[in-house]
């Protein structure tokens, strides 16, 4: 009987074991990375269901967050044991599960410095806040749900902001005026959502009709936000030593800066380092526009004499460039359409790279109830796990109602120059190409948790390609559009720096913008709000281009007469967004298989 039941407990470890996250596979996974990724992608689905929601994991749904300081607790040690299992054997592994891995290693240390760092549990009112608020509308809006289904879901979720709430009167502690003023205009919406209008949307509702105390639970929720509401307005105050003005609050400060900038690159670069790089990068290229813009001042007005200071000679061109725009909304609209067709036969017909036969691509204007996004666009790629393919481009526009000399600014910024380079990054073969095809990767978290340089990299490096290959004719307008591009990419690195450790101020962002950067009215007008939401994310473009061009540099003095474009850019598209130091040993891996 001992014996037996021996047996039965080496048995049950056994199997424990072989499903452990820990768990060695096949010999096809030795190492188990990419169990621990998939395993690790399931757990992270769990933790943070609204966001893989919108990731396209439709089934995440039925699910809520649970940021009680317990499951963060839990949440943290996982990431912690997936952490010490990668370490251990990253050096053992081949290049492709190398890569999982690196990517695996770095969102696992950007959860850990999020919930050990910076705390949004206890620091951040609108971190609560912006859960809560869609809780309710997503599954209400839903197309994929049942009636009885929306009719349940939303009674758990009603459970689930009651817990939530509960959470957050328990954990917060602090919260900057900017931040404590945001969090409760959105909590009252979502009180008044909940307690008023959510009843009335489902009081038709068969399924709904069936709970005689849904009213109540909705007043019940009510209340609960309530007293967060009141609890933030009594007891959370601003961290020590944070004063007016509030925006000043969302600065960063240098060490923050550094860690998050270390994070998002995989690497050990420093700020000074960044500001330098970047500062030479702005040298560089003012340097190219002025021979760029004396090549076409001289062609275009071969008898004028041309002034000696930089900025006037290149703003004598970048007048022209921008004497051609667009007049009307539909214009630009039509305009834009004509040019897409235009780019995608180009980059099929130069062989730039594999153009996919089928597109799932619109391009609309966008609406202005996007406020100030409206004035600068977007691309709204599909989610990476949804199963409709479809992107959808939102155009920078300004209505035609809106007075003449506003609306002529706006498309002096947005002129037929930038356009006809800008579609090349935006679309063929750039974010709309990449994000298409990294749709079908193989790897899904290459697909989940993207290298940060990756996506505007290669985006920047595609105008540079196109442009090169004979784009546009080589127009040196054209071409004059895309160096301020650059420049413009190397100014939001360099006063991302500036801002968040040297404390520069918006008139000294706009001054240099404008004056040393060249920028376009319209970008330097939303560059502070940029550097405020998302400063790392805005350097992406200035490092990604970097290291992209010196691959293509190194890459085709490397290959030389064998050099091919289509298979370096096709190279990289299949890849996905990796660290892009692994392409190096790619290409020579290929070459070497040959």
């Amino acid at each position: 009987m001992r014996v037996q039941q021996l047996g039965i407990i080496c048995l049950v470890f056994i199997l424990s074991w072989s499903g452990s996250l820990y768990a060695r596979d096949s010999a096809d996974d030795p190492v188990g990375i990419r169990t621990l990724c998939n395993q690790y992608i399931e757990t992270w689905k769990k933790f943070y269901p609204s966001r893989a929601f919108s990731r396209g994991f439709l089934d995440s749904i039925f699910k809520f967050e649970d940021y009680s300081q317990e499951n963060i607790d839990k949440w943290v040690a996982f990431n912690k044991k997936s952490l010490d299992h990668i370490v251990t054997q990253l050096a053992k592994l081949d290049i492709d599960d190398r890569i999982d891995a690196r990517l695996l290693k770095t969102q696992i240390h950007s959860e850990i410095d999020r919930w050990e760092i910076e705390r949004p549990h206890n620091n951040l009112p609108t971190f609560y806040a912006r859960t809560i608020s869609p809780a309710v509308r997503r599954v209400l809006n839903s197309e994929l749900l049942m009636p009885e289904e929306k009719a349940k879901l939303i009674q758990a979720r009603l459970k689930a902001v009651d817990k939530l709430c509960v959470s957050a009167i328990t954990q917060l502690k602090t919260g900057n005026p900017d931040i404590i003023s945001s969090a409760l205009n959105s909590l009252l919406r979502s009180a008044e959502y909940i307690g008023e209008k959510l009843p009335a949307l489902t009081k038709n509702w068969p399924a709904i009709k069936s709970y005689d105390t849904f009213p109540a639970q909705c007043a019940y929720t009510t209340s609960q936000i309530q007293k967060l509401i009141t609890f933030i307005e009594k007891n959370i105050s601003p961290p020590p030593g944070q004063t007016a003005p509030a925006s000043a609050n969302l600065i960063l400060g240098c060490k923050r800066f550094t860690r998050k900038l270390q994070l998002a690159t995989d690497s050990d670069l420093t700020p000074e380092k960044l500001s330098t790089m970047a500062l030479e990068e702005i040298h560089t290229v003012r340097k190219l526009m002025t021979d760029a813009s004396t090549a076409y001042l001289t062609k275009t007005y071969p008898h004028i004499r041309l002034p000696n200071d930089q900025n006037t000679l290149i703003n004598l061109a970048l007048k022209d460039m921008e004497k051609s725009h667009p007049t009307s909304e539909q214009g630009y609209l039509q305009f834009w359409k004509d040019l897409s067709k235009r780019a995608e036969n180009f980059i099929r017909n130069h062989r730039i790279a594999t153009i996919p036969a089928e597109q799932s691509l619109s391009i609309i204007l966008a609406p202005e109830s996007a406020g100030p996004s409206a004035r600068i666009g977007w691309v709204s790629s599909a989610p990476p796990f949804h199963p409709n393919p479809w992107t959808t481009i939102y155009l920078p526009t300004i209505p035609d109602s809106f007075p003449e000399k506003e609306r002529k600014e706006f498309w002096r910024s947005f002129n037929n120059y930038f356009t006809r380079f800008i579609v090349i990054h935006e679309l063929f073969p750039g974010h709309y190409i990449q994000s298409k095809i990294n749709r079908e990767n193989p790897h899904p978290v290459r697909r989940l948790f993207p290298y940060a340089l990756y996506s505007e990299g290669w985006a920047t490096l595609c105008e540079k390609v196109a442009l090169d290959a004979g784009w546009d004719d080589q127009h040196k307008l054209t071409r004059l559009a895309q160096l301020r591009k650059r420049l413009e990419n190397a100014n939001r690195a360099y006063t991302s720096v500036q801002v968040h450790c040297n404390n520069w101020d918006p008139f000294l962002v706009n001054k240099f913008s404008l004056e040393t950067s060249l920028l376009a009215p319209q970008f330097a007008k939303s560059l502070w709000g940029r550097l405020m939401s998302s400063p790392i994310q805005i350097t992406t473009y200035f490092l990604g281009t970097q290291q992209f061009t010196a691959l293509w540099e190194n890459e085709k003095k490397r290959q030389g007469d064998k050099f091919s474009t289509l298979e370096f850019m096709d190279t990289i598209l299949r890849a996905g967004p990796i660290p892009l130091d692994e392409f190096q040993e790619i290409f020579k891996k290929r070459h070497s298989e040959r």
